[in-house]
């Protein structure tokens, strides 16, 4: 069973890929204006009080953002509080060393607030990119995971594995003061629940369809894990897609088209049928997409939050070309009125302690 969830211990994230938009007109924009309005988007994250901004890494002519460590490093100089993460950081086609030097350095610009989420990423064309083998696949992540997590020990390091030479007693600059909370993304499958109980890490699960509550059979394995490992309780977050506006007619016009066009483009990649609006409304009233009024949003997040008995939310803001002006409204809908709310919910949900 998963744990009764402590309201004080919530904690709200926003995601994005930044995403190309378009503008007012309908026109798409330039990939340095997007990457600018990310930047501004994260500051505003920061003013409405949200918890964490996380950006995710891709090398496709949909996404603007293939460096966000980079961006993370502009929004860290600019704000006060919030975390700055990856999500994810495709650790298979990265080096674990410069991973953590990357990110150790956020958390000096920003006095402690950097954190990394590591996958395998949803799409894979980072490997012919690289250089490297989908064939690989599987043991690239594994002895990459593996290296990092000797890494952020920030001790010597000492590993041995096919990926890369080994390396002996060798330290790892630049130091950080408290160390790097890194989580590891999770799609769904019971072996990568289970690998990051093993490393002691916090999950996060990428929920983007069907009802979220099929997920609790794994939030109970990653506990049963951890205790049977003997490792101290790890939180446990969600990563899902939304869109808030002032009302839930609005959020659901005003989203569709670009839900529509997003998914459609993945869905012919893949071989999927196309996306249907019936589709996409089944995922609003009974899935993973967190799309309506701030009220009707607060209530679903509550939902979610208190079956999977969750640490963490984070919404994927940002799907398809959607206005920066939309976008910024959006995250004003969610600091300052659907957080709130949701924190309200769970407690009343929530016997006291």
């Amino acid at each position: 069973m998963t744990e009764i969830v402590n309201p004080s211990e919530l904690q709200f994230g926003l995601n994005t890929f930044g995403d190309v938009s378009h503008d007012a007109e309908g026109r798409p924009v330039s990939y340095p204006q997007v990457i600018r309005d990310v930047v501004e988007e994260g500051v505003l994250a920061d003013r409405v009080g949200i918890d964490a901004f996380a950006i995710g890494e891709h090398h496709r002519d949909d996404y603007s953002v293939s460096a966000p460590d980079v961006i993370l490093s502009a929004i860290a100089a600019r704000t006060e509080r919030i975390t700055v993460s990856s999500a994810v950081t495709v650790l298979s086609s990265d080096d674990p060393i410069r991973v953590f030097q990357r990110f150790a350095t956020i958390d000096a610009i920003s006095n402690g607030r950097a954190e990394i989420i590591v996958g395998r990423g949803s799409f894979t064309e980072s490997f012919p990119l690289f250089g490297l083998e989908l064939s690989d696949y599987q043991v690239l992540f594994e002895e990459k995971l593996n290296l990092l997590a000797e890494v952020l020990k920030e001790g010597p390091v000492t590993w041995a594995g096919s990926i890369r030479p080994p390396l002996d007693g060798v330290e790892i600059y630049p130091k950080t003061d408290n160390g790097i909370r890194t989580w590891v993304g999770v799609g769904g499958s019971p072996e990568s629940v289970v690998r990051t109980a093993r490393y002691g890490m916090p999950m996060m699960l990428a929920i983007i369809g069907g009802d979220p509550a099929r997920f609790a059979p794994y939030v109970d394995l990653f506990g049963r894990a951890l205790d049977q490992l003997e490792m101290p309780r790890q939180p446990v977050g969600v990563h899902s897609p939304g869109f808030i506006a002032d009302t839930d007619e609005q959020a659901r016009q005003e989203f569709w088209p670009k839900y529509e066009q997003a998914f459609s483009r993945i869905g012919r990649e893949r071989g999927w049928g196309p996306t249907t609006h019936a589709h996409y409304l089944e995922e609003i009233e009974h899935g993973s997409l967190y799309v309506g009024s701030p009220e009707t949003v607060a209530r679903k997040i509550a939902t979610t939050v208190t079956t999977l008995g969750l640490q963490r939310f984070d919404l994927k803001y940002a799907t398809g070309p959607t206005p920066h002006a939309d976008l910024m409204h959006a995250i004003e809908l969610y600091g300052e009125r659907v957080i709130p709310m949701v924190r309200e919910l769970v407690a009343e949900a929530v016997p006291a302690r």
